[in-house]
């Protein structure tokens, strides 16, 4: 039973998710965390991660760790890409698998639905098309981990693997690397500097018509615990976890300008790719169990854009 007197590692817990969780779950009184950097445990190493989970005792899993970014490092390393996350989510699959943990979150991708979808996008419809090229090598790695925890709850006859697929997640501690950041943090950055350099106007990626549905951090890590205690009130498959509200790449793009102050003109790069037209989840299997976002878009706006400005060089 997920308490407070729980041991929970969180893997990856500097990123976008895990920091998210860090606080929460700090917040609400859990101290018994586990966490390691990069330096001191190497999630792709077999050895060094069974080590760690016989030493450690662990009782829960949030597997927040992955290699991550946007379209250009999507396109310049897929192999990287598939190859470093496999490499983590099978090595702590069995790990905590082989040491028992009671349960272990996975988080996918929307990227993994179809390029061309229905929306808002079904659980039900994974598999049903062919995936957007620029994140194939992604894509795949993360189809592999949702349906090893599918798999892993088959044969070992448990509900031990959770598997949830948010859509895109930004807030505090996103990545604002301009060559590896996705959508949302790249255009705070880019607005930013615009607005810092005095530009006249800037120009931006693609058509700006993409829709694409932001989720704030926080509200994943939210959702993740209360995941973690309701386990056994789960199916074998994976829940998509959104906010029900999408937004043109546009649209984004001006509430971004709003909220830096940045009063130069937006124009569109038609020649550099949108990618998939649009991604909205349908979340209403997780509203069910009882769940719901918190956080407006508008207020996780502002709390990155602050976060940003006070921490990022």
């Amino acid at each position: 039973m997920f308490s407070k007197q729980s041991t929970i590692y969180i893997a990856g817990h500097s990123g976008l998710i895990g920091s998210a969780l860090l606080k929460v779950l700090r917040e609400d009184g859990y101290k018994n965390i586990i966490t390691r950097t990069h330096i001191e445990l190497e999630l792709t190493d077999k050895k060094a991660v069974e080590n760690f989970f016989q030493k450690s005792s662990i009782d829960f899993v949030f597997l927040c760790a992955g290699k991550v970014g946007g379209i250009i490092g999507n396109k310049s390393e897929p192999a990287s890409y598939l190859h470093e996350n496999i490499l983590i989510q099978d090595n702590v699959f069995e790990a905590a698998n082989k040491y028992n943990v009671e349960n272990i979150i996975f988080y996918g991708s929307s990227c993994t639905y179809p390029k061309v979808c229905k929306q808002p996008m079904k659980e039900e419809y994974l598999l049903s098309g062919v995936i957007e090229e620029t994140s194939m090598g992604y894509a795949a790695a993360k189809i592999a981990g949702i349906i090893g925890c599918k798999s892993y709850n088959a044969q070992y006859n448990t509900n031990r693997f959770i598997c949830v697929i948010p859509n895109s997640i930004y807030g505090p501690n996103d990545n604002f690397d301009l060559e590896n950041s996705h959508v949302f943090s790249a255009l705070i950055r880019k607005i930013d500097t615009a607005k810092e350099q005095n530009a006249d106007s800037i120009t931006l990626w693609g058509s700006g018509e993409p829709r694409r549905e932001f989720i704030f951090s926080e509200d994943v890590a939210a959702a993740s615990v209360f995941l973690m205690k309701n386990s056994q009130k789960l199916e074998n498959s994976h829940y998509n976890l959104g906010s029900g509200i999408d937004y043109s790449i546009k649209e984004l793009a001006e509430a971004i300008s709003k909220v830096v102050d940045y009063r130069g003109k937006i124009e569109w790069d038609r020649g550099k790719p949108d990618g998939a037209i649009q991604k909205l989840l349908d979340s209403n299997r997780l509203l069910a169990l009882g769940w719901k976002p918190k956080v407006s878009f508008e207020r996780g706006l502002q709390s990155t854009y602050e976060w940003y400005k006070e921490n990022y060089e």
